[in-house]
């Protein structure tokens, strides 16, 4: 019904953040005056990097999930747009498919987002290791 309004929501707060972050970064990176080459050469991803990553994927899933449910009928071109919230009773299912698959969901990608920034990391960190070993 609605579930990847959960995500949807969370991508875009990511999205707002992930624009600051870059925003930050570049006024680091002109006051530092380091290239983007040497940061990469210090085995460091920049945050920024990391959370379009994030971003991509919500954003990904969301539009998969919204593509499914317009198939389906679920989402429509007229108003409400969303077929449960012609209802009370649709409303009230949507809004506990929304609280329980929706954060689901979007718990899911954000821990497998977390899982995948750390192994990246710990491989960037290993080839700067092994770089460092080898001269």
């Amino acid at each position: 019904m609605a579930c990847f309004a959960v995500p949807v929501a969370e991508a875009i707060v990511t999205t707002v953040i992930t624009a600051v972050v870059k925003r930050k970064e570049k006024k680091q990176e002109t006051k530092a005056n380091n290239s983007v080459v040497e940061k990469v050469e210090t085995g460091h991803i920049k945050l920024s990097e990391k959370l379009s990553w994030l971003n991509m994927m919500l954003w990904g899933g969301s539009i998969l999930l919204m593509f499914e449910h317009v198939w389906h009928g679920e989402v429509v071109p007229w108003f409400p747009f969303l077929t449960a919230a012609e209802s009370k009773e649709g409303i009230v299912e949507m809004l506990q498919e929304m609280s329980t698959v929706g954060v689901g969901m979007a718990v899911a990608v954000t821990i497998c987002w977390c899982i995948m920034v750390l192994v990246a990391d710990a491989v960037v960190k290993n080839t700067k290791t092994s770089k460092e070993a080898s001269l």
